[in-house]
């Protein structure tokens, strides 16, 4: 369990942007280590700044919009065999929102691995119904040209991954090429998110009589080694700490979050920390068909302006779909 912090440790990374190597040694580097493992040790999770990342989130942000404002009928030629029993790609592509079946849960998103792993290894039996040694999907590049590009940043943070981990070897009394061998033929994601704005979601309160707050991803903690996240002002992350207090963790500008994952807690003993945290879904965009996104208040309860009106418009007669005529739907899938 993380101890009862307020906020979450920035830890300046600069010294990494004159490293040319993943074995890092000098007394600043084990300086920081020792930062990070305190970091993780204490709250699992920190905000790193000026790390050495050859573009901007405002680019990241960028190709992150471009992707997902595809058509739906083209993003789901990408989409995991969980979502479309005909496709083969079952790690990696494109999964869509769910919001019939997790209402907490809001999010779409596209995941892509590492562009040099060697695709012929296999799982080692049938019964593993997941591949995670697949090759990644891409939209056509006519829609989508920036296939190159994320691979590159993909590149880029797997190498600050290596770094860190790199610095966390020595305080944790291992090698300080302990995980170098972790990183060859690597699982790693490079996931792309997108967090639309929820009208309907679980409300979830604590048993201490926490107001109810709505969610886009439900109270978890991660799988892996380590995370590194980049946020938007939108915001929305909240970490749990040792009083069972949803400690919010802001957007800073040019920052990486960086968290521990349950591998990565389980190797260490536990002496770095696997935090839980959720999202907070964010607020309806007031921008959207003007005011119809808007969420009004009242004695019983919150409801969606257009949402509310459209219900409504349903009893209707000169809105109700049996009126007599012919229409025309499309569907797009």
């Amino acid at each position: 369990m993380s101890t009862t912090f307020s906020s979450l440790p920035v830890v300046d990374v600069h010294i990494l942007k004159a490293s040319e190597s993943t074995i890092l040694n000098t007394a600043g580097h084990q300086e920081l280590g020792e930062k990070l493992y305190d970091a993780f040790a204490t709250v699992g999770f920190a905000y790193l700044i000026d790390a050495p990342l050859g573009f901007t989130q405002d680019e990241l942000f960028e190709l992150s919009r471009e992707f997902f404002a595809l058509p739906l009928n083209q993003k789901m030629k990408l989409a995991k065999k969980s979502f479309r029993p005909s496709h083969v790609n079952t790690y990696r592509g494109y999964f869509p929102t769910q919001p019939h079946l997790t209402p907490d849960n809001f999010k779409e998103g596209f995941e892509i691995g590492n562009p040099t792993t060697d695709h012929n290894k296999r799982c080692s039996t049938r019964a593993q119904r997941i591949n995670l040694a697949e090759p990644n999907i891409w939209p056509d590049a006519q829609l989508f040209s920036k296939q190159e590009r994320l691979e590159h940043i993909y590149n880029e943070l797997q190498n600050l991954a290596a770094n860190l981990l790199s610095l966390l070897a020595a305080p944790l009394g291992k090698d300080p090429e302990f995980f170098s061998s972790w990183l060859d033929n690597s699982l790693s994601t490079l996931r792309l998110l997108h967090y639309p704005p929820v009208t309907q979601a679980t409300e979830q309160g604590s048993e201490q009589g926490e107001h109810a707050v709505r969610l886009s991803c439900p109270p978890h903690t991660d799988s892996g080694v380590l995370t590194l996240l980049h946020q938007d002002a939108t915001g929305g992350l909240e970490v749990l700490n040792a009083a069972g207090e949803w400690i919010q963790a802001p957007y800073i500008p040019g920052s990486i979050v960086v968290n521990v994952g349950d591998l990565m807690a389980r190797v260490s003993g536990s002496r770095l920390k696997a935090t839980k945290h959720r999202v907070r879904a964010p607020p309806p965009n007031p921008d959207a068909a003007d005011a119809f996104g808007l969420s009004v208040d009242g004695e019983e309860g919150s409801v969606v302006y257009g949402d509310f009106v459209r219900k409504k418009m349903a009893t209707f007669v000169e809105f109700r779909e049996e009126s007599g005529y012919e229409t025309g739907t499309t569907e797009e899938m």
